[in-house]
């Protein structure tokens, strides 16, 4: 098994990157989720409310975030701001302090998007924990919804995609790691697996939301391909797909890595599917 795949998400909920190597922080992949927009009750603003900010594609350079809209100018951001006021931010329902980052910032997504919204920075003296019901006290992690990593393999994906009409791609479920060379789902019954030289502990599944039906090309809201995973992949009244992961030191992962699974454990979901050991 090798990782095949890298994506970071520099602004939560807009498009990714993918990338050949990158360097893993206390947060999880640098500048991943380092960013976020809030509304006017400092609540995070995603594709499930807004579905065209999966149109807004985020670029990196060494010292620039740069932000891409149809019909608009880019943006060009500082990778670290540390002008702007401490504002409370709220993912789900996890308070944090962030950093806003700019007027200008503020007005172009408010141009693009059309609704009021601010942008903010997760800064190095915050230092947002992880549910302890699933990590340790020293974990971390920026505006992810919860994790520092999502991993998903890559005969996970080709199985949902026997099964529709339309196959969908990867950038639907948003992973951070994609694995191939394991059997589809393999990683539900991964509880610890080295990438590298980095171990990591995947200590539950992905729940997921309206996101997956989101085009990321188009911005179209449909149907699939969540009808099907309801069929194939609902335990306990949610959907599931990939499992969310938290990493034991820092370093740098690479397409091409190996992959070793270090702990294997019973899934303690049951699918309508035929799972695999």
């Amino acid at each position: 098994m090798v990782l095949s795949d890298i994506y970071i998400y520099p602004v939560k909920s807009l498009a990714g990157i993918r990338v050949e190597n990158w360097e893993v922080v206390e947060t999880g992949l640098k500048y991943d989720r380092q960013w976020m927009l809030i509304d006017e009750q400092g609540q995070f603003l995603s594709q499930r409310r807004l579905p065209k900010m999966a149109l807004i594609q985020t670029r990196l350079t060494e010292s620039e975030l740069i932000l891409s809209a149809p019909n608009f100018a880019d943006l060009h951001l500082s990778l670290e701001p540390k002008d702007g006021a401490i504002i409370s931010s709220t993912v789900w329902k996890d308070c944090c302090d962030a950093r806003h980052v700019s007027n200008e910032a503020d007005a172009w997504f408010r141009e693009v998007l059309q609704i009021p919204c601010t942008l903010v920075y997760l800064p190095p003296e915050t230092k947002r924990g992880v549910d302890l019901n699933y990590a340790l006290e020293a974990d971390r992690v920026a505006f992810s919804d919860g994790f520092p990593f999502l991993i998903i393999s890559e005969n996970s994906l080709n199985s949902l995609n026997s099964q529709l009409e339309n196959p969908v791609e990867m950038a639907r479920f948003r992973p951070n790691l994609v694995i191939s060379g394991c059997e589809a789902y393999a990683e539900d019954f991964w509880r610890e697996i080295q990438i590298g030289n980095i171990d990591f502990r995947l200590p539950k599944p992905c729940s997921r939301c309206s996101v997956p039906a989101i085009n990321p090309n188009t911005a179209e809201v449909g149907k699939e391909p969540l009808t099907t995973l309801n069929r194939l992949r609902k335990a306990n009244g949610k959907i599931y797909f990939g499992q969310n992961a938290l990493h034991n030191s820092c370093g740098e992962l690479n397409v091409d890595d190996a992959v070793l699974v270090k702990q294997r454990g019973e899934s303690n979901l049951i699918f309508n599917s035929v799972q695999v050991s």
